[in-house]
């Protein structure tokens, strides 16, 4: 565990960074997006639209995080539930998947209450609430399968893009396409969360806590099913834990050499 700590701390920070942006981006464009006083809500009337705008802006920001210079060195899980797969496909070490979990509830939480200090106002409004995560009208039930098949889907992108040598470096284009498309039309159901430390972020400073087991469970059931389904079939060998591997930067993974990439 020390060894781990004094060797991998930077990857530990910089995927707490990463989250801890990742929350304060979606509360920035939630606020303005859903504020009934903000001049963007008012020019899109329309609820799909505004979640159309939402994923897109969302989607962008995970691309942005994922090929960053933190993205790159830390492999831009950003996710309990990522980190945890690709510690039951054996790609990360068990002190370093701690270390990232552990890393990923601290940062998404604090991004979340620093915004939601600087945005007051605008994200304690109900219409916004702290951008929380919650089932939709057709229940608890419809959200938990959501969750599950919107993270299958997810993992199985990931898993299969990232380990073919032609387009794995489209791997974090495709897992933010993903995101804009689910938030566009999946939030409805589940809320779109695919991410316990992204659910909870939001429910400390909105003090919400119904359903909170649907977004600690439902998420890593089809992240670690899509993981299980890559194994069985014909799939391409797994390479490596991060989701842009190519680049200069180390990674403690699978102790390959930075590329020139």
């Amino acid at each position: 565990m020390t060894d781990a700590l004094k060797r991998h701390w930077p990857e530990y920070l910089m995927e707490a960074a990463c989250l801890g942006l990742f929350m304060i981006s979606a509360f920035t464009f939630g606020a303005v997006l859903e504020y009934p006083g903000s001049a963007l809500h008012q020019a899109i009337p329309y609820s799909v639209l505004r979640r159309f705008v939402m994923g897109i802006a969302m989607g962008s920001t995970a691309i942005l995080i994922i090929y960053s210079p933190w993205g790159k060195q830390s492999g831009a899980h950003i996710n309990p539930s990522t980190t945890l797969t690709f510690l039951r496909l054996g790609k990360v070490a068990k002190w370093d998947a701690l270390f990232y979990i552990l890393a990923q509830f601290g940062g998404g939480t604090t991004g979340a209450l620093l915004a939601s200090t600087v945005l007051a106002a605008w994200v304690s409004h109900p219409s916004v609430n702290y951008v929380i995560t919650m089932p939709g009208s057709a229940g608890t039930a419809a959200a938990f399968l959501g969750e599950v098949v919107i993270t299958f889907i997810l993992m199985r992108v990931i898993l299969r893009v990232s380990n073919n040598s032609r387009l794995h470096k489209l791997t974090g284009v495709c897992a933010g396409a993903l995101v804009a498309a689910y938030i566009t039309l999946e939030a409805p159901i589940s809320g779109m969360s695919m991410n316990p430390a992204r659910t909870l972020a939001s429910a400390v400073p909105a003090q919400y806590w119904t359903a909170l087991w649907v977004y600690f469970t439902a998420p890593l059931i089809g992240m670690l099913a899509a993981a299980e389904v890559h194994l069985r079939s014909r799939s391409p060998g797994i390479d490596c834990a991060k989701l842009h591997h190519e680049n200069p930067k180390r990674c403690i993974f699978c102790g390959k050499p930075p590329s020139e990439a």
